[in-house]
């Protein structure tokens, strides 16, 4: 990799699993001359692969315009800026607000993507989130908190589509998610898992059904860092039938790589 410009790169550190990272991704972090993480969410054993040139700073006790006072200062002085987030920084990595700001002051940036905690949880679980005849969408969305939802996205109306359901930042409000996917229709006994800090050495997973969510959780003592996966491609019982195959590997399916063949053949 070419010499860093001097900017900020917004990086997304993967779920936790320090090798979970991009190439490109570790390549950054690497090289650049100010690193500026989430200490909370980021594995510091990811951290410490920072170059040893580098001004390493923890962003949990600044609040947001003195971590972009920070990245304008050092790019403005002709230094790269990793600034690493947890995950992908496009859900719900808070980045927007950032940029807003590193744009007003004149800052270039550039993001560079992660592996998501829904896609961590997903793997951990040994699931695939888009079934075919089952599932073919997946709603990446969170349960209505102190952080207000658009009115035409509560959690009811879109758990109406009964697709897979990825929840973010919900773990604490796990009755009302269970209130809304009744009320959506649902079946109490749909399956549910949940995975606490995915990738991470103490990951903890929870497999339920929607009725017994809230207190498995309980009792699990998961009420932070959580995805909650719901809709029946979470079914722990899926692999031992073979129901659901796609028609990309089907021999009769034709497709530009490989001539089909015919039933009767």
């Amino acid at each position: 990799m070419t010499a860093l410009e001097p900017k900020v790169y917004i990086v997304g550190a993967g779920p936790g699993d320090p090798e979970l990272i991009t190439v490109k991704g570790l390549n950054i972090l690497q090289q650049a001359d100010v690193v500026l993480y989430t200490d909370s969410l980021v594995n510091d054993d990811l951290i410490a692969q920072a170059g040893k040139h580098a001004q390493v700073l923890q962003s949990s006790g600044m609040d947001l315009e003195q971590m972009v006072d920070v990245m304008v200062q050092a790019v403005r002085a002709g230094k790269s800026v990793a600034r690493v987030h947890t995950g992908d920084p496009s859900m719900y990595g808070a980045v927007l607000e950032q940029l807003v700001l590193l744009k007003q002051s004149d800052i270039s940036y550039e993001i560079i993507p992660g592996v998501s905690s829904v896609f961590a949880a997903a793997a951990v679980l040994g699931a695939e989130l888009t079934v075919p005849d089952l599932t073919q969408t997946v709603i990446l969305t969170r349960a209505e908190g102190r952080t207000p939802v658009p009115e035409r996205e509560k959690l009811r109306d879109l758990a109406s589509h009964h697709c897979t359901v990825a929840l973010f930042l919900s773990a604490t409000l796990t009755k009302k998610v269970v209130k809304e996917f009744i009320e959506a229709g649902w079946s109490e006994d749909t399956p549910v898992a949940v995975v606490q800090r995915a990738t991470w050495p103490d990951q903890k997973i929870v497999r339920t059904t929607l009725n017994k969510l809230d207190e498995d959780m309980r009792q699990a003592g998961i009420r932070m860092h959580a995805m909650i996966l719901a809709g029946w491609s979470l079914d722990p019982t899926i692999t031992e039938r073979d129901a659901h195959r796609s028609k990309l590997y089907d021999k009769t399916f034709t497709h530009g790589y490989r001539r089909g063949v015919k039933a009767s053949e």
